[in-house]
């Protein structure tokens, strides 16, 4: 049995979709769908209903996910013991981040800290929710950096995780000036129905967790956006296109304050389109290694 299906089994477990959970562990869906039937195999009953959307657990399936777990959980604390053993790899704080924060809110947050804080050396990944998410799941980062709503949890909130909030942030629809300053694609007034203009649209993909926040905080009263004409899971390429006129994005505003301040870019809606989110900090509830326990101990006491 490889310990990658058990990876595999939670993923589809969380995402109740083959082709989400694919592109979550970063394979194709047949490959993938191959792995789930190699576990099943091994296990030898279905653990899976694939009947219907979204695919949910059998009898059996449920029965297994809590073994699951544990063992995924036992085996990646033992790896962290065992590296512990090793000074150079023990003393590495090793961090998964989202794109969107690991340029502009991750440098300024470590030069906040305590000296004694960051005094080892630490290895930055960066890359987009979903993927980060797996990394932490993988134990090859003890802490992960990212935006938070309530209304869309994460992934690990429920999978022994825990988490503290170390700054805050607001998602903003933006869009390039007109000639007057004014937003080129403003969204109040926007129809309800068909008629009127249509606003372009720059949105985040299904792997990206700011994709997560504004889809799911998304009011039944407000008037509907159009049809995307950009996705990406990268809050830097939604930048850019809203930068150059191409559309209205939600973009944070620790990523944004310089085109801001320079009138780059500028609200296209009211304070009610507004999203105020906050900055978490994420880690097993498993032991980490000495240092990054010490860490913890200093941002969270």
């Amino acid at each position: 049995m490889d310990l990658a299906w058990l990876e595999d089994f939670l993923a589809l477990v969380d995402s109740g979709n083959f082709s989400r959970a694919a592109e979550a562990r970063h394979m194709t869906q047949p490959a993938f769908s191959r792995r789930i039937q190699a576990l099943e195999a091994w296990v030898g009953v279905a653990l899976f209903e694939r009947a219907g959307q979204p695919v949910a657990l059998t009898e059996a399936g449920r029965r297994f996910r809590p073994a699951a777990d544990e063992l995924l959980r036992r085996l990646l604390q033992a790896r962290e013991e065992a590296r512990d053993a090793d000074g150079l790899i023990a003393a590495t704080l090793r961090f998964a981040a989202t794109h969107a924060l690991s340029t502009t809110f991750f440098p300024a947050w470590l030069r906040r800290l305590d000296a004694e804080a960051t005094a080892g050396a630490i290895r930055l990944m960066s890359d987009s929710l979903a993927r980060c998410e797996r990394l932490m799941l993988a134990g090859e980062a003890q802490f992960l950096l990212c935006h938070h709503h309530d209304a869309a949890p994460s992934g690990l909130d429920r999978q022994g995780f825990r988490a503290v909030t170390v700054g805050t942030d607001v998602l903003l629809p933006v869009s390039a000036p007109d000639a007057a300053g004014r937003p080129r694609f403003p969204l109040g007034g926007l129809p309800l129905g068909a008629g009127g203009a249509a606003v372009p649209y720059l949105a985040y993909s299904d792997e990206s967790g700011l994709g997560r926040i504004v889809r799911a905080v998304e009011a039944p009263g407000r008037p509907r956006l159009h049809d995307p004409v950009v996705t990406s899971h990268l809050a830097g390429v939604l930048t850019a296109l809203a930068r150059d006129g191409r559309g209205v994005a939600w973009l944070p505003r620790s990523l944004i304050a310089d085109d801001l301040a320079a009138g780059l870019l500028v609200p296209a809606g009211d304070p009610d389109w507004t999203i105020p989110v906050e900055i978490r900090l994420t880690r097993p509830r498993a032991l980490l290694s000495a240092a990054a326990e010490r860490f913890w101990s200093l941002i969270a006491p």
